[in-house]
């Protein structure tokens, strides 16, 4: 990554590694033992569910039953740790550009197309010149590092989407979009209602290619215009 100066990196915290491969594996292997521990004693309760499951691990040996129950532990707190590790985004910013890296892939943003960077709730956004969105990125990076590593290296930052007050709820049939978002946006709500993030993720994209920005609060869609008149290509 080119740069004028040292690149500045947010999201690259060991500690925050250390607690996903080293907590949740422990907090896991916890959870295991005690539910092997106490299955005897969830056998008496008529009212809890999976008596199955608490019964046939009452019916195991001591130590098979706590050694199995502290190894599945493990293995979900495992699991659960590469899921994390994997949804981590990490945000590297220079003079030149920014690089937003999440689920092993990098997406780069010139600071020459870039015109306002702001934080809008978790998400950290980058706009053009005509307003279009360049990226949405949602993390859990703290907004002051954010904040900082873009202001040292000198890009337009701004402390609030200056656009917010343009975006208008949207419900069926609005007027006032153009033709063919509305279709996309029906399309949209369904993959938000449904948590299928990734087909969101696309048509927020193709919204983008007919002017139309989109944010999200709860599920429900808000838009607005760009400054330009897009059509799509």
């Amino acid at each position: 990554m080119t740069a004028y100066g040292k690149p500045t990196v947010v999201g690259d915290g060991v500690a925050e590694l250390v607690l996903l491969w080293g907590g949740f594996p422990i907090v896991g292997a916890a959870a295991g033992w005690l539910l092997a521990a106490g299955a005897g004693w969830v056998t008496d309760l008529a009212w809890a569910p999976a008596q199955g499951l608490f019964r046939l691990i009452d019916g195991l040996p001591d130590g098979y039953a706590l050694g199995g129950g502290v190894g599945l532990g493990v293995l979900a707190g495992l699991v659960v740790a590469a899921m994390g590790t994997a949804d981590r985004v990490q945000v590297t910013v220079d003079g030149t550009r920014v690089r937003l890296r999440h689920q092993g892939k990098d997406q780069d943003i010139a600071r020459s197309q870039t015109r306002m960077v702001f934080v809008d709730g978790k998400d950290l956004v980058l706009l053009d010149g005509e307003t279009r969105e360049l990226t949405r990125q949602r993390s859990d990076l703290p907004a002051d590092r954010l904040t900082a590593a873009f202001r040292e290296h000198g890009w337009p930052w701004t402390d609030a989407d200056p656009h917010r007050d343009e975006y208008r709820r949207w419900v069926p049939d609005l007027p006032g979009l153009p033709a063919g978002a509305e279709a996309l946006l029906r399309a949209r709500q369904e993959a938000l209602a449904d948590d299928r993030g990734e087909e969101a993720r696309e048509l927020r994209a193709e919204l983008g290619r007919y002017g139309v920005v989109v944010r999200d609060d709860d599920k429900r869609q808000y838009w607005r215009l760009t400054r330009s008149d897009h059509s799509p290509r």
